[in-house]
């Protein structure tokens, strides 16, 4: 039996900087990661508070050269409806950023996770999978697939969908699905994409393209289920014709590289994302499409509220309702981000006229409100920015008048 202050279930992403994240403020961390073939070819814009917390960990300089800014983020509307909305530039210069954040390949991510969480002396890595969990109101024991077993003041479930931690401890989940499937790949073009990143709005869902370094960009292209498998099996110069028909030929020419794969999508999110001696991060505790680069970022904040609840020398109790209060605390976030993000997914899906007005009607304002259009940047960026940024706004209205 082996003890620690915290048991992290689960080695993607999210779990790995969870256990680099509390490991670094002074706790003892067991990481329960059976290794997993990176395979994963999706990138991940993570936005400026995401950053600020990989340079505290001081894994961004490994990081940065392999990544690509995104200093403009557009929307156009891709579709042939009736009642179209106007494009929409948000530019990181209007918020006082050089760049709203930075698009990075997942399996780039992985390997620097990887290589800090090996050279972390805080941090023990098992490889076997957690086989039975228990939880207690002191402690939670975690026997694994070699019989042996991690006992723990508080366990951290980054365990994916179907998390093992979150049945242990009773916690519900609320799933629903969509229409559609992710076509995701990367493609170099012949005109340099400036840091620009555009989401066309279609008929099937977004199409978006994110800056990679040199000229080349991500796509994740949300389609009709019947239509992604199709797409997915045409030669790649075929795929890259359509690419650039899709793109309007914005950046030229289009080669698409072997590395086309497809996702369906879907929904879920946890009753509670903690709970006594438990938290849930990531995809145990929410799952929605990839929609305005907010899925990873949404677990960044899980681990920086984590590490601000948890964070103590090595034996210094941690409260048996710690749980309870990270769900107080992220419960606001997680479900507004969650309910826009559907709420846009959806509002794309929809004929209903009302819903098309809705929408559009929402894309003029943020085009011809600079106020309204920085407001909205600043909360996507990081949760209360904008908001906290309304008394400044009105003090120097007020002193223009």
């Amino acid at each position: 039996m082996t003890e620690f202050d915290i048991v992290v279930i689960g080695g993607g992403l999210a779990g790995s900087i969870a256990a680099l994240s509390l490991a670094r403020s002074g706790r003892s961390v067991a990481l329960a990661a059976p290794p997993h073939v990176n395979d994963d070819r999706r990138t991940t814009a993570l936005m400026d508070q995401s950053i600020r917390l990989m340079e505290r960990l001081t894994l961004w300089p490994r990081i940065k050269p392999q990544s690509s800014a995104l200093s403009v983020m557009q929307i156009i509307d891709g579709t042939n409806r009736l009642l179209r909305a106007p494009t929409v530039a948000f530019r990181s210069s209007e918020v006082g950023l050089d760049a709203f954040g930075y698009n990075i390949p997942n399996a780039i991510l992985g390997d620097v996770l990887r290589d800090a969480v090996a050279a972390e002396g805080n941090i023990t890595v098992f490889t076997d999978r957690a086989e039975q969990i228990d939880i207690s109101a002191d402690e939670v024991t975690v026997r694994l697939q070699d019989q042996r077993i991690i006992t723990a003041a508080f366990a951290i479930g980054a365990d994916g969908r179907r998390s093992p931690l979150r049945e242990s401890a009773g916690i519900g989940v609320r799933r629903w699905s969509y229409p559609q499937t992710a076509l995701v790949l990367n493609f170099a073009h012949s005109i340099p994409h400036g840091n620009v990143s555009t989401e066309f709005h279609t008929e099937s869902g977004p199409f978006t393209q994110v800056p990679l370094p040199g000229n080349r960009s991500s796509l994740v292209w949300v389609l009709k289920p019947e239509a992604a498998e199709e797409f997915s099996q045409l030669p790649l110069d075929e795929l890259g014709r359509r690419v650039e028909a899709r793109m309007q030929s914005m950046l030229g020419a289009v080669s698409v590289e072997d590395s086309v794969q497809t996702w369906p999508l879907s929904g879920m999110m946890a009753n509670r994302f903690g709970k006594g001696r438990v938290a849930l991060i990531g995809e145990a505790a929410h799952v929605f499409p990839p929609i305005g680069a907010q899925g990873l970022n949404l677990s960044l904040r899980d681990i920086i509220t984590l590490t601000e609840i948890l964070s103590g020398q090595a034996g210094t109790p941690i409260a048996a309702t710690a749980g309870d209060s990270f769900d107080r605390r992220r419960r606001a976030d997680i479900m507004t981000r969650t309910a826009g993000v559907d709420l846009l997914n959806r509002s794309l899906l929809s004929d209903f006229l009302p819903v098309q007005m809705m929408r559009a009607a929402g894309l003029h304002l943020l085009s011809g409100v600079p106020p309204l259009r920085g407001l909205v940047m600043r909360e996507g960026i990081e949760p209360g920015r904008g908001l906290r940024s309304l008394p400044a706004f009105f003090r120097e209205k007020l002193k223009r008048q």
